[in-house]
């Protein structure tokens, strides 16, 4: 009892062997995404099987609305998890907990703007992506019994990145796993019992992140040995705000480049026809996995680092950045084999049309190669942010998303129209999208070797 109780407490990651602690607290972080995963996984097998495609599709095209307002708690959660792990690692406990306490205000504030805006231009939104009518009832309801419900969703994700930041993923996996099980009890009953619809799915969504997020808090409440968590350190002193922002909004700007750049593409997927976007939703779920091993260890090499920067660790850092990237791109690459061997039994659970499943992995067959190449860029911008670099990011992003893939996506269509494909060929979507990745990952190593990011330690500027 008392060596579990041990690994639900924070991690002092500046010392030990650099690979050692990575592994340590990616290897939770990735069942975590895996459970992460599910959320969406399941509720697009349950919606697919039992309600249909079109409901398949419906859940696709609200995404990336979804997405492009939940770009806020993204550069909260960002700007939080580097302030969390700096002032952990450089073991400041004022700068610790007033940098918690802000990140729960802000995200109070947020979560209420949008529950008001969210359901206002849901249903503008869809139909300014020409989003079918035979889908657009149902993208509408989903959006907005999501919005009504953020609260849970959002303190959940920025609670538990703090607790990241801590080290301390264990407890971040815990809750995750029980916030799956109870989603997916949740999806099954709803739709399959109660006959809710598109609007259970998100019902049960919003549910089960709320109860995780409730134990969150208290995980936090019972940290006291090492930050204190008042009403005190929940006012938001303007130097913790404007620093959090300052670290935060770039990459909650680039979230929102991704996000509007996945509704433009959405448009031209709509235009596709139900098939293609229901064959994206799969492909995208399926790619959730693919990039799983991606997201962790660049979230990884961000904690990894900043507690290192903060206690001023720079030969650690140096080690734990080979250590990491050689570890992502070589898990990344035993994933991608075994999606291309095994994608299309995964796709069936989806859908039993077997058209959309080939034409599905002939899409995932596209992005194959892509995944490794992600690795690489995630490692070494989470390497960035954890120093307090949030801006290069950023512009890489920009250039990726914005400067590539959306003339590519479009250039690419345009082409290719014929009369089989009036609109062109769907390849375009992620041919684009490939090469995006692949030539992030090339500019990201580029600047990533300059090494102006071993410059932005934020502790100094408060301690």
């Amino acid at each position: 009892m008392a060596r579990f109780r041990e690994l639900l407490t924070p991690k002092d990651m500046t010392q030990g062997e650099p690979w050692k602690r990575i592994m340590e607290f990616a290897i939770p972080m990735l069942i975590g995404n895996i459970a992460q995963q599910l959320y969406n996984t399941v509720d697009s097998i349950v919606v697919g099987k039992y309600i249909g495609d079109n409901a398949l599709a419906a859940v696709g095209s609200a995404f990336p609305i979804l997405n492009l307002l939940l770009v806020f708690f993204v550069g909260i959660a960002t700007g939080s998890g580097i302030m969390v792990a700096q002032y952990f690692g450089a073991k400041y406990r004022e700068g610790l907990s007033r940098s918690i306490g802000v990140s729960i205000t802000l995200t109070a504030i947020m979560s209420l703007i949008i529950m008001i805006i969210g359901p206002l231009i849901t249903r503008p939104m869809l139909v300014l992506l020409n989003t079918p009518e035979t889908i657009l009832n149902w993208s509408s309801e989903y959006l907005i019994i999501f919005f009504v419900g953020i609260a849970g969703f959002s303190y959940f994700n920025i609670l538990s990145g703090i607790l990241r930041g801590l080290g301390d993923s264990i407890s971040a996996l815990v809750f995750l796993l029980i916030s799956t099980a109870i989603n997916v009890v949740l999806d099954i009953w709803f739709i399959v019992g109660l006959n809710m619809g598109v609007g259970g799915v998100a019902l049960a969504t919003i549910i089960a992140q709320g109860i995780s997020a409730l134990l969150c808090f208290r995980k936090l409440m019972q940290m006291n040995e090492f930050f204190d968590l008042n009403l005190e350190m929940l006012k938001p002193l303007k130097q913790y705000t404007v620093k959090l922002i300052n670290l935060g909004l770039p990459s909650g700007l680039t979230q929102a480049i991704f996000s509007l750049a996945m509704i433009v593409v959405q448009s031209l997927t709509n235009s596709f026809g139900e098939m293609v976007i229901a064959c994206n939703v799969i492909v995208m779920r399926v790619d959730g996995f693919a990039m799983m091993p991606n997201f962790t260890f660049g979230n990884a090499m961000t904690t990894f680092v900043g507690q290192n920067i903060g206690a001023k660790r720079m030969d650690r850092v140096e080690e734990g950045v080979r250590d990491g990237t050689k570890i992502a791109v070589g898990v990344s690459a035993a994933i991608t084999i075994i999606i291309l061997i095994f994608g299309k039994y995964l796709m069936y659970l989806f859908t039993d049309t077997v058209e959309l499943v080939d034409l599905s992995m002939r899409m995932m067959r596209i992005l194959a190669i892509g995944y490794i190449a992600v690795a690489v860029t995630q490692s070494l911008s989470g390497v960035m942010r954890g120093a307090g670099d949030t801006m290069t990011p950023m512009w890489l992003s920009l250039i990726t998303t914005i400067v590539l893939r959306l003339p590519l996506a479009y250039g690419i269509a345009y082409f290719t129209r014929s009369e089989a494909y009036p609109v062109g060929r769907p390849e375009s979507l992620f041919i684009s999208l490939v090469i995006a990745w692949v030539s992030g990952a090339v500019i990201t190593t580029i600047f990533y070797r300059k090494g102006k990011w071993k410059d932005k330690r934020i502790v100094e500027d408060m301690a």
